[in-house]
């Protein structure tokens, strides 16, 4: 057979797009699920947060009194700890979520956190129970763990099914908006107890306030999420195959066709939350600790950054759009990679001004990274096995690196400046710098996935005449929507139930 008959041959075979293929996004559903998702996501982060930001006081209620420095590192264990269930969490409540649904799992990830997070506020101090005080505080935050395990994977998940091929970064952006606005809830609330009570109190009982509040806050969370359907994409899922329900074990598939986009979502998780937890978690910790500065003027600085962080998330999103995925992802890793050190020469400094200049920098260097990953690690991954690959590799990165930054980064911190090294100081910023390199390498790998359909999915639109250009895109061989890994992909797969020859499709979705 000549190539040019073996071309036309491929031509012919190429599986059609249909309008039955194509999802038309409803932008009132839309934003409701885009505003569930992020809304949900904030309380979660926002019972993460409060632990985070109330470390130094934690160390002295729940363990024994002596070295605070000791203390604080025993606190910042009882944080890291949770990490190490997130995979546990990710690994039992991601594969449900692919085969229940995300919005099940997304209100139990919901409901789990609060409690976890409310029974902290109840646990007796250590000057009431001794040992078994630091014993209950771990039992909660590895609760917290394990429901924050399915959280973020989920999220994303639902986000990126939900909104359209064009504007994934978009609606995408607006989830790290939720996780920065828990973390302000929570950090706002910390820094006015700290303010209000006197020291005295606020060891006795005024501590509790911010984790009490997680009850009504999670019952809040869970009211908007059960109010959600379930993703088109998911539901398409479900009607087109019934292949993952015979499966004995997703994990199968999961680890012997996925695990180039796992490596690469293990890097990617890597940069992202080394450098989102450094900023957002251990700061704080950093400036009142390592660099003496007062409680609540350090958590008031890392507040303002969160807020103008806020203000940029959705451009950030819309950049992500317009140049890329990758474009973005290269931008944030070179920026800490390069700006890292200075930055934290100018957080150092004793001028609030200029220590606060530092900290934006850092913090709108990380917006290329939470405005741009909850777009691309979902579209790493087919539908089948979205949420829980994706819950997996994030959850095994964050409990690796992204996690262990502030125990990490604080051990070495009070190390080098015991052996009274001239750079102890300085060890957040190497630590950041060799993120980079790690992340960088990993966005090499990626796939540039900006305004192409999701694998295993069919091309979400705005409108109907969106969709009809799609189509005719799709109907030239030459084109680079076919000549994409979707398009390609697409085109080589099989609709075992001629999906919409007769099925008088009118071009809306089914949802």
């Amino acid at each position: 057979m000549s190539t040019s008959e073996s071309g036309e041959a491929r031509r012919k075979n190429r599986r059609a797009l249909t309008r039955h293929d194509i999802t038309v996004v409803d932008r009132a559903v839309l934003r409701r699920a885009v505003g569930a998702a992020a809304l949900g996501n904030a309380m979660e982060w926002y019972d993460f947060g409060v632990y985070a930001y109330l470390a130094t006081t934690l160390a002295r209620v729940f363990f024994p009194p002596g070295d605070i420095g000791l203390a604080t590192l025993a606190s910042l264990g009882a944080f890291t700890a949770a990490f190490l269930v997130r995979p546990i969490g990710g690994a039992i409540l991601g594969p449900l979520g692919d085969k229940i649904g995300r919005r099940s799992i997304l209100a139990l990830t919901m409901i789990v956190m609060a409690i976890g997070t409310l029974a902290i506020g109840l646990i007796p101090d250590y000057a009431t129970i001794g040992i078994w005080a630091p014993i209950l505080l771990l039992i909660c935050r590895l609760v917290q763990g394990f429901s924050a395990g399915g959280e973020y994977g989920g999220a994303a998940t639902f986000i990126a099914e939900y909104s359209t091929d064009r504007r994934r970064g978009y609606a995408g952006s607006w989830l790290e908006f939720g996780t920065l606005s828990g973390y302000v809830l929570g950090a706002v609330i910390v820094t006015v107890i700290q303010f209000v009570f006197p020291e005295d109190v606020l060891l006795s009982w005024a501590w509790r306030i911010p984790f009490l509040l997680a009850g009504p806050l999670g019952l809040i969370g869970l009211y908007l999420r059960l109010r959600l359907e379930e993703t088109p994409a998911f539901k398409k899922q479900q009607q087109a195959s019934t292949e993952r329900e015979q499966e004995k074990t997703p994990f199968a598939r999961l680890f012997a066709q996925s695990w180039r986009p796992l490596l690469v979502c293990v890097g990617l998780v890597l940069v992202f939350n080394v450098s989102d937890y450094m900023l957002l978690t251990y700061m704080p910790t950093y400036l009142t600790g390592s660099l003496g500065r007062d409680a609540i003027s350090g958590l008031l600085i890392i507040i303002v950054v969160m807020v103008m962080l806020m203000t940029v998330m959705a451009t950030g999103g819309r950049l992500s759009d317009r140049f890329g995925r990758k474009p973005m992802l290269y931008v944030g890793c070179i920026g800490f990679f390069v700006l890292s050190w200075p930055a934290l020469k100018l957080i150092q400094s004793e001028n609030i001004v200029i220590s606060f200049s530092g900290l934006l920098i850092l913090g709108l260097i990380l917006v290329t990274f939470m405005s741009t990953m909850p777009a691309t690690l979902p579209a790493l991954f087919p539908t089948v096995i979205r949420y829980g690959a994706l819950a997996i590799a994030f959850n095994v990165s964050v409990s690796l690196f992204g996690g262990t930054t502030p125990l990490v980064t604080d051990a070495l911190v009070q190390w080098a400046t015991d052996a009274h090294l001239p750079f102890a100081l300085d060890i957040p910023a190497f630590y950041l710098m060799a993120a980079a390199l790690i992340g960088a390498v990993a966005v090499f790998f990626t796939p540039e996935t900006a305004q192409t359909p999701l694998m295993g999915s069919g091309p979400a639109v705005a409108s109907i005449e969106e969709g009809k250009f799609v189509m005719a895109q799709y109907a030239n061989p030459e084109s680079d929507m076919s000549q994409s890994d979707w398009g390609q992909d697409f085109a080589s797969s099989h609709d075992d139930d001629e999906i919409g020859k007769d099925h008088g499709d009118d071009g809306k979705d089914g949802t």
